[in-house]
């Protein structure tokens, strides 16, 4: 990577994003960009820290899951043990919840097929 710095469009292009997300992320705190007159301009900081926001949406984390990891990282970066850690701890966490949620969207599927088959087998005795 030889660019040094990104502007709004080209990081919103890079991730696939809009710039109003961008704008959301930097409200949060997650980014911070430095102004040149009204233009935001994003260093390296900021770009890994939405990358790192950005799977953590797609892994399905809340927002405060997701501060807490970055900032935990900002605070104490050469602890990586205590972050791994604690990220292992989140992640099991996380995925016992997809996992129930699995669990109940299953038997909730399981369910509905066996209502659909009592209705087909009433729609075959009217017919």
């Amino acid at each position: 990577m030889s660019q040094t710095t990104w502007t709004i469009s080209e990081l919103a292009k890079e991730f696939g994003i809009t710039p109003r997300t961008i704008r959301f992320y930097e409200d949060q705190g997650i980014v911070s960009p430095t102004r040149e007159g009204r233009n935001r301009v994003y260093h390296p900081r900021d770009r890994t820290r939405l990358k790192l926001a950005l799977r953590g949406k797609r892994m399905g984390f809340q927002l405060s899951e997701i501060l807490d990891l970055i900032n935990m990282y900002d605070a104490a970066p050469d602890n990586t043990a205590a972050q791994l850690q604690h990220y292992v701890d989140v992640l099991e966490k996380h995925r016992g919840t997809l996992l129930q949620q699995r669990a109940d969207l299953e038997q909730t599927l399981r369910e509905i097929e066996g209502q659909l088959e009592h209705c087909r087998a009433l729609l075959a005795q009217q017919r």
